[in-house]
Parts: C-alpha cells; structure tokens; sequence
C-alpha cells in the first residue's frame, strides 16, 4: 500500500520528504474548485448563447413552440384538467335542475367553452379543424359551445410566405416565379389544414392555389391520439359523457382530409355527379400542377351564401338560392349517397354567371365527403319520407333501424332540430317559431349525456349527416328561410325517386317496374299539387296582407 501511494507522487516530492522539508501539499481540491468554476462559466455562456437564439429563431418565426410535442400535450393536458376541475367543484352544491343550477351551468359551459377555443388556437392544425367540428353542431351541442368554437372558422392559422414556397418547391420541384406569372402573397383564405392563393399561370389563366400548412401533417396523428388519451380520460371522471365518435371521426376523415389528390377526384365526381343541376358551378382540377399537398383549380369569384348584402346589391334571389342548395343536397344524399360533408358558408359561394348572367352556386373544398351504404341510404329516404307525411309507426321502425333504439324520440328531434310535438304534428305543417329553436338549443344543454350517448350508437355514417343538417340550418337561418316548406317537398321528390330506383333495380318484371313508375309518377304528382296549394295560400294571404296596408294607409288624392 505504502509503495502504491508513493508512485503516485514526482520523484522530486520524495526527494523533499526524506531531506526533511515540508510535507508535500496535493493541489487537487483547488484545481478542481477551478474546474467548477470554469464549468459553471461555460454552462452560463451556453445557456446564454442558446437563449439568444431561441428569441433570435422565435421573434424571426423560424422556430415555433408548436413544434414541440411536450408543449402541445402539456397545453391539451393543462386545458383538460382545469375544465374538468371547473364542472366536478362548480356544480356539486348547487341543487341539481334549480334555475341557479342552470344559470351556473351555462356560465361554466362558458368558460369550458372559451378554454377549449383557446386551446384550438394554440395547437391549431387537427385541433381547430376538430373545434370547428363541433362548433358546426348547433343543435346537439349546448349554444355556449357552438357559438364559441365557431369563430375558428375566421381564427385558421396563416402560414408564412417562406413556408409556401417550401412546400411547392419540394411538391412541385421548381420555384413559384418559374410556375406562376403572378402569386399573391395574401391569402384568400386559411383554414385549419391549408390556404388558398390566387395566382396566374403563365398561359393567361387565373387560378387558385390550395397549400398545405407544412406541419399539419406531421403533427396529426399524434394529436389524434392525444384527443383518444384525453376523451378515455374525461370519460373516467364523467361516464354518462361518450365522446370517443368524434376521435373516431378524426380518425378516418382527416387523412382523407389531407391528402389533395382525394379532394380533386370528389370534386369531379360531384361534378359529374350533378351535371345535371345547371345552377351548380365545381371548379376545374388542374391536375399536372396538383399533389397531395398542392392543388391548382379554376379561380371562381363570389359571395358567401349567408350573405345577404352581396345578394341584394346583385339582384340573387335568396329563395332561389335556398331551393338550389335544398335540391342539391337532398340528390347527394337520398339519391347518390355521395355527400358534400362541409358546408360552411366559406365552402358555398353564390354569383351570377359573367357570361350568362344566370345564378350559379359554387361549390369549394371537397376534402370530406361521406359515401353512405345502400342499406343506409334507403333507410333514411324512408325514416324522412316518414316524418314528412307525419305516419309515426315508420318513424319509430326507420329510427331503430338506424340505430337509436328507444332513444328515437330524441334522435327525430335532433335530425329535424324540431320539438317532439312539432314531429307528431308534422314537420311540413308548421314553421320554425323562435320559441321553438330556443327550446331545441336549452334542450341541447339538458340532454346533453344522452345526446353523446346517441351519437354513439347510430352509424358511423350518421355523424357526418347531422354535421351537414346543422350547417344547411345555419344557412337557411341566416337567409331567412328556414320556415319554408320548399325543403322538406324537394327531400320527399328525391326520397320517392331513390325508393323506386331500388324497387325497379330488384326486379326484372317488365309488369312491376311499370307498376313502381305509375306509383312514383303519382306520388310526385301530389307532392306538385301540395306546393301548387301552398303557393296558392301564400299569394292569397299576400294579396290580403297588401288589402289591409292599403286600407290602412290610403294613397292621397
């Protein structure tokens, strides 16, 4: 032991011991009070160096916090807890259904609401494309809800013009300037996935260019997952709450979503689809310029169809257009079962032809589409053939048919957003009265656990269909249509037509299919005559209304 210690020490140390002098001292505890300090000066300088960085790269949008997985799960995690802490400590002293109950629930759905749009702006991408969603479900979920979440649709993140030109040059090989005579750097719109340019080819023609936001797609399927996480989560401290169907939803629709090649083929297939409908206008695909992330398509001018100003200051009837959009959707989704599945007033424009002058509607954004099963399809031509003609055996049997068992009072009254008296009286009967849409909000609110346990039950299929019901009411609500019995009329043509098709599709008797023609000629026969006669009773009750101003108010002489 003695001869190892002393190797360690300079042969000039053992010299100094044997003459006599000072024993020697080890130098390693200063040194390596310097060796700390000097680590310590060099982790500040890195420390500072990073930091200067990260504001440099941040203040200059070359990194975004968003991009960091930890921050956008501990934002989701963060908003979770605290509204789930909010309804569990909020509600439970207050008697439950008592008028303060219900002042205080709405208060919190308020603030729950006003969380979870927050927490869409932040993360963006998925999760404002998932708050959209359901900001679009005005009459399933509670109004502070819907209301809120629906300023996402004008809240969409924008994506610089350095990141534009990323994503064309690695999808489309070359440069803006080498493929565009002109790009406008300010977008025309920006949604949750992508933005849309207005540019010009260099052959003359004006187009619109559909860009993907470039990290949409990287960050969407953890999100998804996230969402998943998070619902099994809320659904262990709230069980009579479902929400796993819009999980399920994201789930299937946004890589369809995402991919643009998939929107393009809808697009023209619709097209095609309703070649027909001379009013309609699909903008033209440009496919040698188009990717999965790209899309080139006809640029098309108009105004949104809620609004009213635009078509007034151009002479576009509103009726007209509502009776358009009515024939419209009613052919995709009893007749085709192929269905336009977003129509938000930003994906349906309304313009008169340049070159005709006749009205058209524009129909943008063909990334989700629902394609129903024949099963499906003809169950529900004959559920709203049912509720139309008010024969309340065949709503209950077409109800459960499609899935909501003996909750199918409730599923009626959210597929019509019509109260359950109105259903039994008939929904073609009598209008929409304010007092009744209220009712239908409140009762939103109220019945909130077995509406998500509803929509948990029916197919797959149906979620999107009540999507677009909400979305068509909200425009008919804006135009100031929504009382018209027009709609219901041209649904009952396309159900009749959809039914015989069926019927003469199953059966090679020439004898039948003759039968089946008669039958659908007269049942579309009584449904002209129904209008004939309520256009009848509104001109005579016009032309009384317009006797009684004219009493009232006589012209001077």
């Amino acid at each position: 032991m003695r001869r190892w210690r002393q190797a360690k020490f300079p042969a000039s140390s053992r010299h100094q011991a044997a003459a006599g002098s000072r024993a020697p001292r080890l130098c390693f505890p200063r040194g390596s009070g310097d060796m700390a300090r000097r680590a310590l000066k060099l982790a500040s300088w890195t420390s500072m160096a990073l930091a200067a960085s990260g504001v440099y790269l941040y203040s200059n949008k070359y990194l975004d916090l968003n991009d960091f997985g930890a921050v956008r799960v501990g934002r989701a995690v963060a908003t979770t807890a605290v509204i789930s802490y909010d309804y569990l400590t909020s509600l439970r002293s207050v008697p439950y259904g008592s008028e303060e109950y219900l002042q205080l629930r709405s208060k919190v759905h308020l603030r729950s609401a006003r969380r979870l749009c927050e927490l869409c702006c932040a993360n963006r991408g998925t999760f404002i494309k998932v708050g959209q969603h359901l900001g679009a479900l005005d009459y399933l979920l509670p109004e502070e809800y819907t209301s809120t979440l629906k300023v996402l649709h004008s809240q969409a993140p924008q994506s610089s013009m350095q990141e534009v030109r990323q994503v064309i040059r690695e999808d489309l090989g070359k440069e803006i300037h080498d493929l565009f005579m002109s790009f406008d750097d300010t977008p025309l719109g920006a949604a949750s996935l992508a933005q849309v340019h207005k540019a010009m080819l260099h052959d003359g023609r004006t187009v619109a260019v559909k860009v993907q936001h470039p990290k949409v797609q990287a960050q969407s399927s953890k999100d998804i997952l996230l969402m998943e996480v998070l619902v099994l989560a809320v659904k262990q401290l709230f069980p009579e709450f479902e929400f796993m169907w819009l999980v399920d939803e994201a789930k299937k629709n946004l890589p369809l979503e995402l991919d643009f090649l998939n929107e393009g083929r809808n697009a023209e297939k619709v097209a095609q689809m309703l070649k027909h409908f001379d009013f309609l206008k699909v903008p033209q695909i440009y496919w040698e310029l188009s990717t999965k992330r790209v899309l080139l398509m006809e640029f098309v001018d108009g105004g949104q169809v809620n609004d009213r100003d635009y078509m007034e200051r151009n002479k576009i009837d509103v009726n007209e257009i509502s009776r358009h959009l009515g024939k419209m959707y009613s052919e995709m989704i009893f007749v085709n079962g192929f269905v336009h599945c977003d129509p938000h007033p930003g994906n349906v424009l309304v313009r008169k032809c340049p070159g005709t002058g006749k009205v058209e509607i524009v129909l943008l954004d063909h990334g989700l589409y629902q394609v129903l099963t024949e099963e499906f399809r003809l169950d529900y031509c004959h559920l709203w053939q049912s509720l139309i003609w008010t024969d309340m055996k065949s709503v209950k049997k077409y109800s459960q048919r499609l899935g909501a068992g003996d909750l199918y009072p409730l599923f009626t009254c959210m597929l019509t957003a019509r109260s359950w008296d109105s259903v039994n009286r008939g929904i073609g009967q009598t209008p929409v009265t304010a007092t009744e849409d209220s009712e239908i909000r409140n009762n939103a609110a109220n019945y909130l656990p077995q509406i998500s346990h509803l929509l948990n039950l029916v197919p797959r299929q149906m979620l999107l269909i009540f999507k677009t019901n909400d979305l068509l009411r909200g425009i008919e609500a804006a135009l100031g249509t929504r009382a018209s019995a027009t709609s219901f009329l041209n649904m009952s043509r396309c159900c009749i037509k959809a039914l015989a098709a069926h019927k003469k599709k199953n059966t090679h008797s020439f004898f039948r299919r003759t039968q089946i023609s008669f039958s659908e000629a007269f049942n579309l026969w009584q449904i002209n005559l129904h209008e004939l006669v309520l256009r009848v009773k509104g001109l005579r009750l016009a032309s009384w209304v317009l006797a009684l101003l004219c009493w009232l108010f006589p012209a001077p002489h």
